[in-house]
């Protein structure tokens, strides 16, 4: 067990790279409050882990709600049954597909809303728990290797993105007297439901097409699984990391590398 008794909250869990981390979290130890704005997907995730043995709780959040988060943070503790936070996994986000001048100001401000200022709701109402409960504690905020790296038509994602990493960086200097760390992850294109769901939106008929010119951008040829985040996001989230401190952690299948 490499999170024995941690009492952790994961955003976005109801799919994808978040659920795919709350089942692991749960086999390593954790007690995991799953949150999604999915019902349906956040309680099946919540089911899978108590059918498995693991503790785990749902509560339906929408990360841009500060009532909503706060609360959620106050379940996590109330449900983790120590009076205290231990890990804050900030994973909900959107995308959209555009360039700057073919992004409408809706789209952006719903890009930003869920990417950045859910992530900051998220980390503020984490500081305070983990400050109240005397430090120590984990936050990790979801970033991506297009912080890092131009890629056509994701204006409003990159931006989102890059401002998660440079928020991830600032919190940990003011984190570090608390004994709190602060990571980010940056994952290539991960073959989740959105990437299917983008890939049958935006390319039908063509989304096999499609999705070999995503593989070609990995160096690894071939696009990550939501398994291997989650490996990233409970190395970063375990007592292994003590010593990781305000980074980004690429895990990308060479994006970024070939980018060089």
């Amino acid at each position: 067990m490499r999170l024995p008794a941690k009492v952790a909250v994961i955003t976005g869990a109801g799919s994808g790279i978040g659920r795919a981390s709350a089942l692991l979290f749960a086999r390593e130890g954790a007690c995991v409050t799953v949150a999604d704005v999915d019902r349906v997907g956040g309680e099946a995730t919540a089911d899978e882990i108590r059918q498995g043995g693991g503790r785990a709780t749902f509560v339906p959040t929408d990360v841009t709600h500060p009532p909503d988060v706060r609360a959620l943070i106050a379940e996590a503790v109330r449900f983790g049954g120590a009076g205290r936070l231990d890990i804050a996994f900030n994973n909900a986000g959107i995308s959209c597909v555009g360039a700057v001048d073919e992004t409408g100001e809706d789209e952006w401000d719903r890009v930003i809303a869920v990417n950045v200022r859910g992530v900051y709701l998220g980390c503020r109402f984490a500081v305070e728990q983990m400050k109240a409960q005397g430090g120590g504690g984990c936050i990790l905020n979801m970033s991506s290797s297009i912080a890092q790296t131009g890629l056509a038509r994701r204006a409003a994602y990159a931006a989102s993105k890059g401002a998660v990493l440079a928020l991830t960086r600032s919190m940990q200097v003011d984190c570090a007297p608390h004994g709190i760390r602060v990571n980010a992850i940056l994952p290539g294109t991960i073959f989740t439901p959105f990437v299917e769901g983008y890939l049958r939106r935006s390319f039908p008929g063509r989304e096999e097409e499609a999705l070999e010119a995503i593989r070609r951008r990995q160096l690894s040829g071939e696009l990550g699984r939501p398994e291997d985040v989650a490996a990233a996001a409970l190395y970063l989230a375990s007592d292994e990391a003590g010593f990781v401190l305000g980074s980004g952690l690429v895990v990308d299948g060479g994006l970024t590398a070939g980018k060089a």
